[in-house]
């Protein structure tokens, strides 16, 4: 895509927060940057969307030349989660080329093409290989507690450490051993839950362990959740 002044914070600085942007800065009048340019084109290319590729033309856009303070160009920076990752000025050739892309973005393992599938198999292959592979690992416990199985859901995750979303699911099968209905159906229980757990949760820790899980089966999103953290922080100190 082609960036301007006016663009690039959000086509790259923004969108690099969702995966990486190569920038790649030139002019018309720059040979070498025509010999980079369909070479940057085909690598980015081949990564079938792990990458973004922002062209940046600095006679037209004199503010992001600057930012860059470029001397000389073509000159090319990888963006990623907003911030310049990487970079080379001048025209590198293709392997010189793929090797800088294929840093920011791997290409897919086995284990990951197992695990994008998602079946139940897919996932337990993908573990085989890679026995703390966090997709196969979040996929599979999520397999088994919409089956019911929290223990071995719990055992799974056990194999690696805590995640925001890891987190999630060990609250969700902790709650379906303990036969707490958090679907959709069971969510205005959840209030009430609370309410019965929180005078309980200063000496009880299976008390206390069951009111975090109910939290996180609340989500943050849920306006209540605020108002019962606060209650429950209250509550231990």
């Amino acid at each position: 895509m082609d960036v301007t002044d006016q663009t690039f914070e959000a086509q790259v600085v923004s969108r690099s927060a969702t995966m990486p942007v190569v920038v790649d800065l030139w002019a018309e009048w720059c040979g070498p940057c025509k010999t980079l340019g369909p070479i940057l084109e085909k690598v980015v290319a081949d990564t079938g969307g792990r990458v973004e590729l922002a062209k940046v033309d600095v006679d037209a856009n004199p503010w992001v030349a600057s930012q860059f303070q470029v001397q000389s160009i073509p000159a090319v920076f990888a963006f990623k989660d907003g911030k310049v990752v990487d970079g080379f000025i001048g025209a590198l050739p293709e392997a010189q080329v793929r090797a800088f892309v294929d840093r920011l973005a791997p290409a897919p393992t086995e284990a990951d093409l197992l695990v994008a599938k998602g079946d139940e198999a897919s996932l337990r292959s993908a573990l085989d290989l890679v026995p703390d592979h966090a997709g196969a690992i979040e996929g599979l416990a999520r397999v088994l507690i919409d089956r019911g199985e929290a223990a071995e859901a719990l055992a799974v995750l056990g194999r690696i450490p805590e995640t925001e979303s890891t987190r999630a699911l060990a609250a969700d099968a902790r709650l379906l051993e303990a036969g707490v209905d958090v679907s959709d159906a069971g969510r205005d229980e959840i209030a009430g839950k609370l309410d019965e757990l929180l005078g309980r949760v200063r000496d009880d820790d299976a008390a206390r362990q069951e009111f975090v899980d109910l939290l996180e089966a609340m989500g943050a999103d849920d306006p209540r959740t605020k108002d019962y953290r606060r209650a429950l922080a209250a509550r231990l100190f």
